[in-house]
């Protein structure tokens, strides 16, 4: 049958505050991710450092030779493509250890200290002055001032986190002081008309800088980016989100669940306030792929299939929810949070990038018949380019966390993860979709026998009971809140087999029940149409966006009882190519091929169809 993402709540008042693997402690072995990852590697590389920091010199005052970079790096949003790019060389030194990029990490530390020492603490790219134009209601000539500041400090944090840059710490932290000199003078109606401003996730920034420096400062400053009439709506479960800009809403809430992690107890408020959003964007304003929003904007609840354009799902959205989810599993441990990370990772983040030339998409169309457009290297420097830069250096970052005694497995990606504190090498051999057994093999780095407990994900496109196997014997585990644990003294050589049945599952529109798209196991599929006349367009502030001026069918005609009796059995009339993974229909008119989504790149796709 159809059906809906699962948002219940679940009543378990358990906090689990699970922690992160560092991206040193895992190496991807997916062959299609290891290209992701070299692809983003050798364009970081390529990127001239000079370039980006051009902007922060002028504005300090001081010469420079190097030509700024075109796109949006010579307009107003200027040097919100540093923060990002540093974010991204830094998870990528974090993931290599690649001495290459701590040099390119330490020089814009450098350049950036002596940039803010000219400027006592002020950095950016654009001038002081469009702070206080945004202040006094005139943002006329400017454009995001606060968006542009949050990737900046953003940045700079990454590269001590990441890095071990301390000089960037400390260039951060006296940008904090900076940002706190102007909030701290800030009336209730002059910070009512900064937050009505596309300012981003200043709040969760500053929170982050909060947790490394304990500066009263920095957490007064912080506090003054929450938007609470907001959150209170938020709070109480109410969907206030239509018309709002989607990209700059999410940090927002970001910073919100931030606060709850850098205060702990007495912020519980802050946490619900995520987690209702959290509930709100996946209910009512969520494709398949796990994307959200037509031109940027969150719509009406519920109305999807009437929004489906050529401008759906902003890519820098995804890429924040995903920053939000991940944080929401860590300290609840709830399964529903894991699902949606895997499904939107694989069908919408994956599916970003191009995968012979590493550029990423800004916008991902629902409507069919439409394709994927890619930035350029140079000539673009669109916050998604920047946000894609971030994806693809840290693919390894969620698919494992722990506790003292437990390895969680939220994905299912062939990898290698070191658990130091166990004293475990564990290598997962997986080839979901293509067959259902995933395999872990254990080694104990002391050659000793370790007790741990491997806890793995029961996925919500598991189609039947998952089992598991050790040493090719069945085995028992205790399946509890969608996650299946295996407790055990482990030798070298233990090799687990989890197993996962999967089937073909329609999804459908909350506003077109006949509207539908499918999945197999985790991945979406959509109809590769074709290539022809994949002409291009300009929208905003110069993004490129797909046109079609060809003919497109999106209807379905089930040629054998209604469309409900069709997707009642949809496992059997969507059908699995023999030794392929690709799918046809049964009792329709259409001869149809679909495969995985996130594969379709260079041609026009459907993902939805409607069925009559």
């Amino acid at each position: 049958m159809a059906k809906n993402w699962d948002t219940g709540i679940d009543k378990r008042k358990t906090f689990f505050n699970l922690e992160d693997f560092s991206l040193g402690d895992v190496q991807l072995l997916d062959e299609y991710e290891v290209n992701a990852f070299a692809l983003e590697v050798k364009y970081l590389k390529s990127i001239d450092a000079d370039r980006l920091i051009r902007g922060f010199q002028d504005i300090a005052g001081i010469s420079s030779a190097n030509p700024l970079y075109g796109g949006w790096e010579t307009s107003n949003i200027q040097g919100h493509t540093l923060g990002h790019y540093m974010t991204a060389v830094s998870q990528a030194y974090g993931a290599t250890k690649d001495e290459e990029l701590l040099n390119i990490i330490n020089h814009m530390a450098d350049v950036l200290a002596q940039c803010q020492n000219a400027k006592t603490g002020y950095l950016a790219a654009i001038p002081e002055s469009h702070y206080a134009q945004i202040e006094n209601g005139k943002p006329d000539g400017t454009w995001v001032p606060w968006y542009s500041m949050h990737k900046i400090m953003s940045g700079l944090i990454a590269a001590y986190e990441k890095a071990g840059s301390k000089k960037s710490l400390e260039v951060a932290g006296k940008l904090g002081d900076w940002v706190y000199s102007r909030t701290s003078k800030w009336t209730p109606e002059m910070q009512t008309v900064v937050l009505n401003v596309e300012y981003g996730g200043m709040n969760d920034c500053l929170y982050q800088l909060y947790k490394h420096t304990k500066s009263e400062k920095h957490l007064s400053a912080a506090h003054s980016f929450d938007e609470l009439s907001l959150f209170d709506a938020l709070y109480e479960g109410k969907d206030v989100l239509k018309d709002k800009h989607a990209n700059t809403t999410i940090p927002k809430i970001m910073g919100a669940l931030n606060r709850y992690i850098a205060l702990g107890k007495g912020e519980e408020y802050y946490l619900r306030v995520a987690e209702n959003f959290w509930e709100i964007v996946i209910k009512s304003h969520t494709y398949i792929t796990g994307g959200n929003s037509e031109w940027e904007h969150f719509g009406e609840p519920g109305i999807l299939d009437a929004e489906r354009t050529n401008c759906n799902c902003e890519t820098c959205n995804t890429y924040n929810m995903l920053k939000l989810t991940r944080e929401l599993f860590k300290i609840t441990g709830k399964s529903k949070y894991a699902d949606y990370y895997e499904n939107t990772f694989i069908n919408a983040i994956l599916s970003s990038q191009n995968p012979q030339t590493g550029m990423t998409t800004y916008f991902q169309p629902m409507a069919t018949g439409f394709f994927k457009v890619y930035s350029s290297a140079f000539d673009h420097f669109w916050c998604c380019t920047g946000s894609g830069m971030e994806n693809f250096s840290k693919l390894g970052d969620s698919i494992y966390y722990k506790d003292k005694n437990s390895i969680y497995v939220t994905q299912f990606v062939s990898s290698k993860v070191t658990w130091k504190e166990k004293g475990l090498l564990i290598t997962q051999e997986s080839y979901i979709p293509e067959t259902d057994v995933t395999k872990f093999t254990v080694e104990t780095l002391s050659g000793e026998t370790v007790e741990a407990d491997i806890v793995l994900r029961v996925p919500d496109w598991c189609a039947k009971s998952a089992t598991v196997k050790i040493n090719g014997a069945e085995a028992e585990a205790k399946i509890e809140n969608g996650f299946l644990c295996v407790s055990r003294d482990w030798n070298s050589g233990d090799v687990l087999e989890y197993s996962i049945p999967m089937e073909v599952v329609a999804y459908d529109l909350p506003d077109n029940k006949n509207a539908v798209a499918f999945k197999y196991g985790p991945v979406v599929l959509s109809v590769n149409l074709g290539s022809e006349d994949m002409r291009t367009d300009v929208t905003g502030v110069n993004v490129t966006i797909p046109t079609c001026s060809v003919p497109v069918n999106d209807v379905i005609k089930v040629t054998r009882g209604r469309p409900q009796e069709w997707l009642a059995n949809v496992s059997g009339n969507v059908v699995r190519r023999e030794g392929k993974l690709a799918f046809i229909l049964k009792d329709t008119d259409r001869d149809l091929v679909f495969t995985p989504h996130y594969m379709q790149h260079q041609n026009r796709y459907g993902i939805y169809f409607r069925l009559e």
